[in-house]
């Protein structure tokens, strides 16, 4: 309802402005392009960072104040708090960072977002901008349409700075002309209750424009222009700041808890920030002016104090929050449903209102930038391999957790066999199974499109490696009733045969898991072939087994045709399950061909890191 409401409402506003005074069209015109550059410097940046965003934040985050630092320079770069706050939530979704780690990128964001203030205070207020825009927009345009995308991805940062610079030069102007039409200096307000209504207005003002960045060029205009005092405009530099943390809640509202958390740690901070910086207020003016004059800036130089005010501010709510942060990230891990944390599937435990499973890494938060969509994707994938390993497991009348744990398959598969269960192995399927492929399907399609070659290669074999797993379920869900049959049979012969499939199914689940680990490239797929060609000569052997048994009359026909069968269903499924393993370690199947190798660890050592 308020989503209908506030599209007209702000249209009816604009159009009334519009109408009352077309200095007001020049203000609005002047938002809306410095709004669009914001969207066009995304765009350009997006093309560039590629891979480096995820190089960085492993590199770069893994202390506390390497995170802070990161998030004011990557701030300072991309100009936007709330941008960056968007892009760390969907990282954090994916699995790139922890949420300690994307807490300290927040606070120094916050103390990145002062840097525009600084540069719009320090020259572009004083100087002439739309003669640096207009050759900027000119070349941008031309450089936009080119094929090259590095060269196109240029052409977005010009587009994007030209902008900046072109809503910024249109703004000062409209404010300047408004003066002399409306006295808006009469508004003014003193004392708590005019920082509080300022304080509103700045919030206001970031949320229906998301961008802080916006806000404070409106403010430092209207502050040279005389239509703001220099109290209020601080007030609305704090309101902004609250502001600032609805584009992150926004883009918190699809991602995992994970995300959520960082974003309720985002408005947190800002609130406190805010509330502190009300209560000490005269303080922090007299310190302003200390540090103001220390820095020879003139005692009337609004704009640059203004500048002061907005760096002290939020440095100030970094140092109150570094005390407690480890008290505030234990809490935060407490907030939200705690169901989205990964275990292991456990069917000796399963009951009829398990849930069923779907994806947890996929959502609309990790889709922004291509490098986190994909490791959302191989997570995913991950956690798909883990339910297909136990139901597989539970299909040849073993558990998950029995199979981890046993250096002696032989030994297991001969003298502990699963008790009966009611499960089909259908009803696990639609359970665990199903869900989470579907969701993978379809995030791949919306992927799909938006993504470099060598992108939508991973991408392919992600799927390729999804499908195997469902493939595998498929093929033993065909044996399960004989190998439950068939595993207590008087009939030694049988019983060891039956023991023989389960044993080759249980030495290719335990080698898969351990298949990645260590080992790069070239070495897994060495592995998986000669893990092929030991299943094919089991399989052979196999038959030629029957055949003796057959002449010696120890099995008759149909059972010998069952164990044919099933022979012949394990050894596709334990293929589909190599192949599928080799797919998402490496990138590589028969299907998408070779290119650089992604040496990831192995599923063991992926699905710990999950915990």
């Amino acid at each position: 309802m308020l989503n209908k409401l506030f599209l007209p409402s702000i249209s009816i506003l604009l159009v009334y402005g519009f109408w009352i005074s077309p200095e007001f069209s020049v203000i609005a015109a002047g938002i809306a392009i410095f709004l669009l550059g914001m969207v066009y410097l995304e765009q350009g940046f997006k093309v560039f960072t590629g891979g480096l965003l995820e190089k960085l934040l492993h590199r770069t985050t893994d202390k506390l104040w390497k995170s802070v630092s990161f998030g004011v320079f990557s701030t300072a770069l991309l100009q936007s708090s709330s941008l960056v706050s968007v892009i760390i939530i969907s990282f954090l979704s994916a699995g790139l960072i922890k949420l300690n780690q994307g807490i300290g990128i927040v606070l120094g964001a916050n103390i990145g977002s002062t840097a525009g203030a600084w540069l719009v205070a320090l020259f572009g207020l004083k100087i002439k901008l739309s003669a640096y825009a207009m050759p900027m927009l000119v070349l941008g345009l031309m450089l936009k349409f080119q094929s090259g995308k590095k060269i196109s991805g240029l052409g977005y940062l010009l587009l994007g700075v030209g902008f900046l610079l072109l809503g910024i030069h249109y703004m000062k102007d409209g404010f300047e002309a408004f003066s002399s039409e409306l006295d808006l200096a009469r508004f003014q307000m003193e004392g708590l209750a005019g920082v509080l209504i300022y304080i509103f207005i700045g919030l206001a003002a970031t949320v229906i424009m998301q961008s802080t960045n916006a806000t404070m060029v409106l403010v430092f205009s209207a502050l040279i222009a005389g239509n703001l005092s220099y109290t209020n405009a601080i007030a609305v530099a704090i309101g902004s700041n609250i502001g600032t943390t609805v584009t992150a809640v926004l883009g918190a509202l699809s991602a995992s808890a994970e995300g959520k958390r960082l974003a309720a740690a985002h408005l947190i901070f800002n609130v406190v920030t805010a509330v502190t910086a009300v209560t000490f207020l005269p303080q922090l003016i007299l310190a302003v002016d200390s540090i103001s004059s220390l820095m020879s800036i003139d005692d009337q130089d609004y704009t640059l104090k203004l500048a002061v005010f907005h760096s002290i501010f939020n440095i100030m709510g970094v140092l109150l929050i570094l005390p407690f942060f480890k008290v505030m990230v234990a809490w935060l891990d407490s907030l939200f449903d705690k169901s989205d944390s990964r275990e292991l599937l456990d069917l000796e435990h399963e009951t009829r209102t398990s849930a069923f499973e779907r994806a947890y890494y996929l959502n609309r938060a990790v889709f922004s930038y291509p490098d986190a969509a994909l490791r959302a994707m191989r997570k995913e994938c991950a956690h798909l391999y883990r339910n297909t390993l136990e139901i597989i497991s539970y299909a040849i009348y073993l558990s998950g957790e029995k199979l981890r744990e046993s250096d002696d398959l032989e030994e297991l598969v001969n003298n502990w066999v699963r008790p009966q269960q009611d499960w089909t192995i259908d009803e696990l399927y639609q359970r665990h199974v199903k869900g989470v492929y579907a969701d993978i399907i379809r995030f791949a399609g919306t992927l799909e499109g938006r993504m470099t070659p060598k992108q939508a290669s991973q991408l392919f074999a992600i799927k390729v490696a999804s499908r195997g797993f469902v493939q595998s379920i498929k093929q033993v869900a065909l044996i399960y009733e004989n190998v439950g049959e068939h595993v207590k049979s008087d009939n030694r012969q049988v019983r060891e045969q039956y023991n023989l499939l389960r044993l080759r199914v249980a030495r290719v689940l335990k080698q898969i898991d351990e298949l990645g680990v260590g080992r790069k490239h070239d070495e897994i797929l060495s592995r998986a072939r000669r893990l092929k060609r030991v299943l094919h000569r089991q399989d052979t052997q196999t038959n030629n087994r029957l055949n003796e048994l057959l002449r010696g009359r120890q099995v008759d026909s149909y059972i010998a045709s069952s164990l044919l069968n099933d022979s012949a269903h394990i050894h596709d499924a334990c293929t589909s399950l190599i192949d599928s393993a080799v797919a998402i370690l490496t990138g590589v199947s028969e299907e998408v061909g070779l290119y650089e190798a992604n040496a990831y660890t192995g599923f063991q050592s992926r699905m710990q890191e999950q915990e």
